[in-house]
Parts: C-alpha cells; structure tokens; sequence
C-alpha cells in the first residue's frame, strides 16, 4: 500500500499525517476523537478495509503525535484546527475530499465543511459531539447518580471528573463492555484516548464546554451522514438525533454497538460506513 508520513507545518503548530492509499482514490481525511487524541487506532482498526480509498490520518495540534502545544489557551481553538486541515490538504495538494469525524473530531470535520463547502464532499460523523453543554450534564449525571447538574456546565465537567475522573467517567459511557474498552486499549497501544493534559486544560479555558454548535448547522452547505451505536451515551440519542434533524442527514443508528462502533458491531458499522461514504463521495 501507498504510504507517504509528513509533518505539516501551519502557522502556529505542526502536524503529523499519514497518506495512504491510491493516489487517485476518492480521499478521506480522518479527525480524531479527544480532543487531543490520536488517529493511530483508527488506522490500526479500518486500515484493512478502506483499502479501496486514499484515507490521510492526521494528529490534531497538540495530539498523538504532533508535537506539543505552549501551554496558552490560543494555541486550542475550533478555528485553528480547522485552519490546520486546511493547510494539510493544500500541502497534499487533494482538490477535494471527505472528512470523517469522531466525538469531538465530528465538530472539526463539520466546521470545516461549513467554512470550506467547495473541498469538502459532505461530511461523515460518528458518534459525534455537537452540543457540549448536554455532554456536561450528561457526565455529571453518570458521576452522581440523582440531582440536577449546575447550570454552568464547565462546572457540572470539573465536579464530575473531580468525583470519578475523565477516563471513568468516558468508558462507562462509550464502552458497552469490558471486551470492548480492552480492544479500543489495544488498539491505542498506550496513547492517550482523552488528551493531553494542555489540550484539555485549553478546552476548559476557551469555553468550549459551552459550546451548542446547533445553530451552525442551519442550512448546511454539504450533506451529512451520522452513524452511531445506540449504546453510546457520549452521542446517543441527544447529539446524534439533534444533527441528524439540522442537517437533514441520514441516521444509521447499530444496535448494541457503543461510542466505536467497529469494535462492537464491526460488520454492521462496515456496511453503515460504506454506504455513507459512496453516497457523499458519488
């Protein structure tokens, strides 16, 4: 298989990117999950079966292996992750390709398709992450149980990973089984799943626990698919049916599947994935 490993400098970071597959292939460009995590185990995952495609797997600023941010807020924003992927698609030189985002990598991946209609196909989200103030509370109610979260839903995170931990926390929402947490561990052969300590300490100080991209999503400018498992309390039902309805996409939603849905019902999220992407790709 084609393989070409760069780092991409942008204006204020450098990113590492994995180009593989034929060259002249309909071209997918992977956002991770995190934020601050990595593309290594979705590579690891769906290398084998997206053979037929020109896949780039990159490391957001700050994650995997990029390099490290300053530790300043700035250096972490939605805009500038954005700003990245664009500089890595001009330096490879793709006229126009897909972005298929994860968790907090479907935000990226839809601002980048709103900002840049004409490069981007559609945009592929899984299990994604649109509205943070409902994760928040969501995180906060798995934390304690009964109660109402605080308004403030920075606040509703900081109580809830001060009484369990982010990583806790995250595995008895994403992770319909013990198998499953183990396999995705597996697979990310020690690299962070949740971050870095500066990326989330950044998320914290831009607000962006405060988020609610929704109004963003009114009359997108490109089609959107959504996958999710139905066992993913990170995305389903609020995040993913939310999106859904504001684009107008399609919802493939993979019974007993949890926030990766290809280590829980890989077949399923195959046929899923497929079918989305010839769809956005033509």
């Amino acid at each position: 298989m084609r393989e070409e490993i760069v780092i991409v400098p942008t204006a204020e970071a450098e990113i590492y990117v994995e180009d593989t597959g034929p060259a002249d292939a309909p071209v997918l460009v992977v956002l991770h999950g995190g934020p601050g995590g990595s593309s290594y185990p979705y590579r690891a995952a769906w290398e084998e079966d997206l053979e037929g495609y020109r896949v780039v797997y990159l490391d957001q600023r700050g994650g995997g292996r990029s390099p490290e941010l300053p530790l300043e807020p700035r250096y972490f924003t939605v805009d500038a992750l954005v700003d990245d992927l664009e500089a890595v698609r001009s330096w490879l030189a793709v006229d126009r390709w897909l972005p298929v985002g994860h968790g907090f990598g479907a935000l990226a991946a839809l601002e980048y398709a709103r900002r840049f209609p004409e490069l981007a196909a559609g945009v592929l989200a899984i299990g994604p992450w649109i509205h943070f103030p409902e994760l928040a509370r969501v995180l906060w109610r798995t934390a304690f149980g009964v109660g109402e979260p605080p308004e403030d839903p920075t606040q509703a995170v900081e109580e809830a990973f001060a009484s369990l931990g982010p990583k806790p926390l995250f595995d008895r929402l994403s992770f319909p089984s013990e198998h499953a947490r183990a396999h995705q561990e597996w697979l990310a052969e020690g690299l962070p799943l949740a971050g870095s300590e500066g990326v989330e300490a950044a998320f914290r100080a831009n607000g962006l626990w405060e988020l609610d991209y929704s109004a963003y999503l009114l009359d997108f400018p490109v089609p959107v698919e959504v996958i999710v498992g139905d066992r993913d309390g990170t995305s389903y039902p609020h995040q993913a049916e939310r999106l859904a309805e504001l684009t107008e996409a399609r919802l493939e939603v993979i019974p007993g599947a949890g926030h990766y849905p290809w280590i829980d019902e890989p077949e399923a999220f195959l046929r899923a994935f497929y079918a989305a992407v010839d769809g956005l790709t033509g």
